[in-house]
């Protein structure tokens, strides 16, 4: 004669969202954890409604988006190469180096349309070499692109000797960088678009999966028979392509190409990487929590000027900010190893 057991005792536990186990505390937690930046972020900007009236006017969020774009575009290029546990220190000297030649090559009469191509082709190969560099010579991205960001600088200031360069802009080429579709500036559309695209090649393509792997486990990714360099090589040059598109972009708006230019961009677009939850060392994050880092990068600049708060309490605030985002991101690494 055999026992029998009812329904209820074999059943296993479910929590709200249907899965096994799955207590109901527990679900909430790791949503909050799993989505710790983007509340943080939309606190921000009630903090920043009730401090500042004007915040949420829609100039200001034009102004907001259009400020943050180029950060963002090239902070997009800068998560595929972390991902990967890479770091591109050369993309503020790509960025100018990209702004000065769009300028040059406008002001030679050269059709901007064909400028531009030249410009982000010229990026995209500063990006291929170090990338290359490090990958088929295995020599530390961080070396190569530091000795990138050194000599690129110096070549945007040999095109001009430091000077400012530029002349006649057409008007259809400044629409790029400060023009507006209504209220929304369109270098804020192009921010979203890369970075929509940037998404679906990340989760929809073999060269995403290849990415992640990659920057999960190098070594295992080579035995397993994947292009492990020409990866490593195609996310470099993406970045500098990226890079050289923020430089357009900025020239764009300037009328005017700057060789100093994108000074220390690379810190904030690595600064919005980590903010957003990417792993250092490759292999886990995303461009969705760089875009949100963006923003939010930017809310806090907008509310300190609204507030009238200097350049030097942002920065602690910002660096307070990162240190808050790697002991999050640790505890995101902890809580996963546990599941």
């Amino acid at each position: 004669m055999t026992a029998s057991t009812s329904p209820a005792a074999t059943a296993p536990a479910t929590g709200p969202a249907g899965g096994p186990g799955r207590p109901r505390g527990r679900f909430g937690a790791d949503l909050i954890v799993r989505f710790n930046l983007l509340i943080v972020f939309l606190a921000l900007c009630v903090v920043a409604t009730l401090l500042a009236p004007e915040f949420l006017t829609t100039q200001n969020m034009a102004n907001l988006l259009q400020q943050s774009a180029l950060t963002g575009i090239v902070a997009i290029g800068m998560t595929l190469v972390i991902l990967t546990a890479g770091i591109d220190l050369s993309v503020g000297s790509t960025a100018a180096f990209g702004g000065m030649t769009v300028a040059l090559l406008i002001d030679k009469d050269m059709n901007f349309v064909l400028a531009i191509l030249v410009s982000l082709a010229a990026g995209a190969a500063f990006g291929a070499v170090m990338g290359g560099l490090s990958a088929y010579l295995s020599l530390p991205a961080f070396m190569t692109t530091l000795a990138g960001l050194t000599a690129i600088r110096g070549l945007t200031y040999l095109l001009t000797d430091g000077k400012p360069a530029g002349g006649e802009i057409p008007t259809a080429f400044q629409l790029l960088g400060g023009g507006f579709l209504g209220y929304v500036p369109v270098v804020g559309i192009v921010f979203v678009v890369i970075t929509v695209i940037a998404a679906l090649v990340l989760r929809g393509t073999t060269f995403g999966e290849y990415v992640y792997a990659v920057g999960s486990n190098r070594e295992a990714a080579r035995l397993s028979g994947l292009p492990v360099r020409g990866v490593i090589t195609a996310v470099f040059a993406i970045s500098g392509m990226l890079s050289a598109l923020a430089g357009v972009l900025l020239t764009s708006r300037l009328t005017i190409g700057q060789p100093t230019a994108f000074n220390g961009m690379e810190l904030d677009a690595i600064a919005a990487v980590v903010l957003g939850g990417t792993n250092l060392f490759g292999g886990r994050g995303g461009v969705f929590g760089t875009f949100v880092a963006v923003l939010l990068l930017s809310v806090l600049r907008n509310l300190c000027n609204l507030l009238g708060l200097g350049s030097y309490f942002q920065m602690v605030v910002t660096g307070l900010i990162l240190v808050v985002a790697l002991i999050l991101n640790m505890v995101i690494e902890k809580r996963g190893a546990r599941a």
